[in-house]
């Protein structure tokens, strides 16, 4: 039987496959994928939750095709008009994908620019460490993000963090006391970043599915068994009754200084990977164990575009029989009172 994909890996120390299908066409692609998944993705899970293909230009032509594939991760595609999601990032067509462009109408602007130019990943030289909408609750397990415009490879890179293996560094005190604790996530423009409250910015009065919601910092993988720390730098963390809830709270306070130390812990260079964009790749992370964060490129001079889908369907043990905590139970819009977003 002819081979239709080969498997390498990504980055040292196991983090990471890269999947190279015989086929660049995506109809290929989903079939070979779809006949191989359960042996695709336990090299997935087995390499930490972190993928890459490239080649997948043939998507841009069939955007629903990007759906399809990320179907293979999980039972639930999320529709973003569904989620607390601002209308700029909805893609044309599709309402599962979401866009991120520094182009109109999006506007999304990149990072700030490194002081001496040089690509440092560990927080706090590099400040936009998150997993994705962890304002929200169940959070989604997978991200597939795909490039269709992009900087220089020497610019506007995506850096992933390898959580089980920085939570597997801490030493045993340092979990046993992770283990009774939980961070609360906010989204950005709410108020409760710490830059807003150290500013005095005013905090948004928000509806019961807007608010803020905890997650343990140490989180089970449902599928490995593993342990991962969960948190995310400080402008998707909730300054005013966190970051951390059974903490003294504040920008100043105890639990603000626990999640820089595990931040910094958790994105030292040992345990991240730089991914170099090229147009067509498709880097796919596992939100429930990474973290990721995108750096600093000329926007002024280059257009950057990606599609991202996000998947949901087995966030762990912790959110068992949890309604989704966005969903409005009044009837009012989801995104009510949020035009900043």
């Amino acid at each position: 039987m002819k081979q239709t994909y080969r498997i390498n890996e990504l980055a040292q120390g196991g983090f990471g496959i890269r999947v190279d299908f015989a086929s660049g066409d995506i109809e290929d692609v989903l079939a070979a994928f779809s006949s191989n998944a359960d042996a695709i993705l336990s090299r997935f899970y087995a390499a930490r939750g972190l993928m890459l293909i490239e080649g997948m230009h043939s998507v841009f032509e069939r955007p629903r095709a990007l759906v399809e594939l990320s179907r293979l991760f999980g039972s639930e595609v999320e529709n973003y008009h569904q989620t607390l999601t601002s209308p700029r990032f909805f893609h044309d067509s599709e309402e599962e994908i979401l866009i991120l462009s520094n182009e109109p109408p999006c506007n999304h602007p990149p990072p700030p620019r490194s002081h001496d130019d040089r690509l440092k990943v560990q927080f706090p030289h590099q400040v936009n460490w998150h997993s994705d909408q962890s304002y929200r609750r169940p959070p989604p397990d997978i991200t597939l993000l795909l490039a269709v415009r992009t900087p220089p490879p020497d610019q506007g890179q995506t850096l992933v963090a390898d959580c089980t293996s920085a939570c597997a560094a801490l030493t045993p005190e340092t979990r046993e006391r992770l283990r009774y604790l939980n961070g609360l996530h906010a989204p950005s423009w709410v108020g409760r970043s710490r830059e807003a409250v150290e500013k005095g910015e005013p905090i948004l009065d928000l509806l019961p599915h807007q608010r803020p919601q905890r997650h343990p910092l140490l989180r089970q993988h449902p599928v490995s068994g593993e342990q991962s720390l969960f948190v995310c730098e400080e402008k998707q963390m909730d300054f005013v009754d966190g970051p951390v809830v059974e903490l003294e709270t504040g920008p100043n306070g105890e639990g603000a200084r626990l999640i820089r130390e595990l931040l910094a812990h958790s994105t030292q260079e040992k345990f991240v990977y730089s991914h170099q964009w090229q147009v067509g790749d498709l880097l796919i992370a596992d939100n429930r164990n990474l973290l990721h964060c995108a750096t600093w490129y000329d926007a002024d001079s280059y257009s950057r575009l990606m599609w991202r889908t996000t998947v949901m369907g087995n966030p762990g043990h912790e959110y068992v029989g949890e309604r989704k905590s966005w969903t409005p139970g009044d009837g009012s819009e989801i995104m009510a009172g949020m035009d900043h977003a």
